[in-house]
C-alpha cells in the first residue's frame, strides 16, 4: 500500500528535511551521469570490509546512507521521506532530527552488517534512516491521515483511486512486512544481497527509541483521521 501524502502542516520549514531530499538526489545524480558502481563501491558499506578494517571504512556508515542503487530506489525512499520527514523535523525540532536521522541510519547499518557479516555486497540508500522516522512518526502522530493509493484496481469503482488511512496502520504495515522479509531472509543460507531487509527493522527500532529522548514538543496538535475514505476521487 503506497503513501502519497499526509494531510499534517508543519509549523515550522522544514528545511533540514529538504536539505536531506536534495543531497540524496545530487548524489544519486552524480551516479547516473556517470559515477555509477565507483562511486557506489567507494561510498557504500561492505560488511566484510567493515570488520577486517573498521577504522578505514567507518566513514562509510555515513555515506551509504546517500547512495541508491536505482532511480526507483532513491524516488521511493524520498517519497516516505518528503511525506513524514518535515513533520517528525518539527516535532523534533531542526538539530535534533538531523542527529535523529543520522543515528536511526548508523544503527540501520549496524543491524544490517551484524545480519550479513560475511558479505561483500555494498550496502546503500537511506531506508533504515527513513524507517526510523516512520517510527517517531507513528508515536507523534499515530491518527495523522495519510493519503494511499488503492491498491485494488476493481475498488476504484467505489471509492477511487486513492483513499486515507491513519499513520499508524500505513507504518505497522511496513514494519511488519519488512521484519517478515527480515525472518525469510534470516532463514535463506547464505543470503548476503538483495534488499536490506534488517537494517529497516534496526532503523526502525532505533526510532521508536531515540524519540523518547529527543524529542522537543509532545504537544503538537493536529487533525486527526476519523472514518475510513475521507476523500473521494
Amino acid at each position: 500500500m503506497l503513501p502519497l501524502r499526509d494531510r499534517l502542516p508543519t509549523r515550522t520549514f522544514p528545511f533540514v528535511n529538504y536539505a536531506l531530499i536534495a543531497a540524496n538526489l545530487g548524489v544519486f545524480t552524480l551516479e547516473w551521469l556517470g559515477g555509477g558502481e565507483a562511486l557506489v563501491q567507494q561510498l557504500g558499506v561492505i560488511p566484510a570490509e567493515l570488520l577486517a578494517d573498521p577504522l578505514s571504512n567507518a566513514p562509510r556508515l555515513l555515506t551509504h546512507m546517500f547512495v541508491h542503487a536505482s532511480w526507483s530506489h532513491v524516488l521511493g525512499n524520498m517519497l516516505f521521506l518528503w511525506i513524514f520527514g518535515d513533520n517528525v523535523e518539527d516535532a523534533l525540532g531542526h538539530l535534533r532530527y538531523v542527529g535523529f536521522y543520522l543515528a536511526c541510519g548508523l544503527v540501520a547499518a549496524i543491524a544490517q552488517i551484524a545480519f550479513s557479516a560475511g558479505s561483500e555486497m555494498p550496502l546503500v540508500g537511506a531506508s533504515g534512516a527513513i524507517a526510523g522516522v516512520l517510527a517517531a512518526y507513528a508515536i507523534f502522530y499515530p491518527r495523522s491521515p495519510i493519503v494511499v493509493l488503492n491498491p485494488i484496481p476493481l475498488l476504484w469503482l467505489f471509492w477511487g483511486l486513492t483513499f486515507d488511512l491513519p499513520a499508524w496502520v500505513v507504518i505497522a504495515l511496513f514494519f511488519v512486512v519488512n521484519l517478515m522479509n527480515a525472518f525469510q531472509a534470516a532463514s535463506a543460507a547464505g543470503a548476503t544481497g538483495g534488499v536490506a531487509f534488517m537494517a529497516h527493522v534496526g532503523g526502525f527500532v532505533a526510532g521508536l527509541v531515540l524519540q523518547r529522548v529527543m524529542r522537543k514538543d509532545p504537544h503538537a496538535e493536529y487533525d486527526p483521521w476519523d472514518r475510513f475514505v475521507t476523500r473521494r476521487r
